[in-house]
């Protein structure tokens, strides 16, 4: 299938026809930010109308072949009423706007812009870019994907569609992906040119919101063929880093191959209790905003301090939930000995927040050090550390 795809995406070309269909897929405010002289908004809005119009493409080149037996609806063709993230949730999921998104245990695991089944009933994504400078985590979100959708779907390869508005054939990471025989790169028009079919009275006219297509299905009717439980996916995982750690195995056994699947990205270790709270600030001290916080500090602003760390790299994370706002400030670490404010999570990320919410302490000073200690970016913060005068 995407040796067809690869050979015939270029025959057929974005039409007036196929861009003014694709704006069905846009909510009214995002369409007028289409023309808008606020640059980002512009450009985000853009990035939804070229998937939707990538998607309009597939749909249209799928009934020129046997070989695509199924093209996974999105956008404006997804459910009415979704189901909103919740604890235990997974699966694979529609967002309220139409994105498939895959859920372990309520939090957002990966989304996909592009699902297509092939006539072996074999599973295949899309990604869909309109600009290169957002390949620098592209890579490995990529297989990541390939991980997952592998694990759920019994596929020991997983075809991969990138599909881009510019040339970006001669990037390293494009390079590198396009090594494997499974992945294709297919191009576009620039949305300059694809928006040059159109002008800005076109928007105000009313799209049909739904389209009847043979070949449309519902995520929902390809479900895994190997149901999980990312939470006890998780909670082994947890374990599995835990027993090596204690048993002073070494950093180096942290990456050993072992039976449970690679799906799980992120652990979750618990709560810190006050001594922990304590020894974390005392050899990795907490800074935010330019700001360095001590143990009090630390305990009267923020009711709950969450050790986290994130895999394959193991790059440790701390959760600060604040007391007077519904939101946790994510700290990683940074180059002078400790940890920074990165950004903030909050109910908007609901399956995760819900996750973190639902965590209590567990953690004292001891397992506490000894997993600090065991990740390589912390060592590489210690000898920093030690070096300052």
């Amino acid at each position: 299938m995407i040796t067809w795809l690869d050979k015939n995406f270029s025959s057929l070309q974005p039409t007036r026809a196929i861009i003014m269909r694709a704006l069905r897929h846009l909510r009214p405010a995002d369409r007028k930010k289409l023309f808008s002289e606020d640059i980002p908004e512009m450009r985000t809005a853009e990035g939804r109308w070229f998937e939707a119009i990538v998607y309009e493409m597939i749909l249209d080149l799928s009934l020129q072949t046997d070989l695509v037996l199924s093209v996974v609806a999105r956008g404006a063709d997804g459910p009415a009423k979704v189901r909103r993230a919740q604890l235990g949730q997974n699966g694979l999921f529609y967002s309220n706007i139409g994105d498939v998104k895959v859920r372990g245990n309520g939090q957002d695991l990966a989304e996909v812009d592009l699902v297509l089944v092939d006539h072996t009933g074999a599973l295949t994504f899309g990604e869909i870019i309109t600009s290169p400078a957002d390949l620098k985590e592209f890579e490995a979100e990529i297989r990541y994907k390939k991980q997952l959708f592998g694990y759920l779907y019994g596929q020991p390869t997983v075809p991969f569609l990138l599909i881009s508005s510019v040339d970006i054939s001669r990037t390293a990471v494009v390079r590198r992906l396009l090594k494997e025989p499974d992945n294709i790169l297919l191009t576009t028009p620039t949305c300059e040119d694809l928006k040059a079919l159109i002008r800005q009275r076109d928007l105000k006219r009313s799209p049909t919101r739904r389209v009847k297509h043979e070949k449309l299905v519902s995520i929902k009717d390809i479900p895994p063929r190997r149901p999980f439980d990312y939470k006890k996916l998780h909670d082994e995982r947890l374990q599995s880093i835990i027993s090596t750690v204690t048993s002073k195995k070494g950093v180096g056994e942290l990456g050993t191959p072992d039976e449970i699947p690679p799906i799980v990205k992120k652990v979750l270790f618990g709560g810190l209790y006050p001594s922990a709270v304590r020894m974390l600030d005392a050899r990795y001290p907490i800074r935010i905003k330019g700001k360095t916080y001590d143990p009090d500090t630390i305990q009267k602003q923020f009711s709950k301090v969450i050790l986290a760390v994130n895999i394959p790299d193991y790059r440790p994370i701390i959760y600060l939930r604040t007391r007077n706002k519904k939101e946790y400030l994510k700290m990683v670490p940074n180059k002078t000995g400790g940890f920074k404010f990165e950004s903030r999570r909050t109910p908007h990320m609901a399956g995760f927040f819900l996750w973190l919410e639902s965590v209590q302490p567990s953690l004292g000073a001891e397992l506490t050090r000894e997993l600090l200690d065991a990740f390589p970016a912390v060592h590489v913060l210690e000898s920093v550390a030690e070096r300052k005068p």
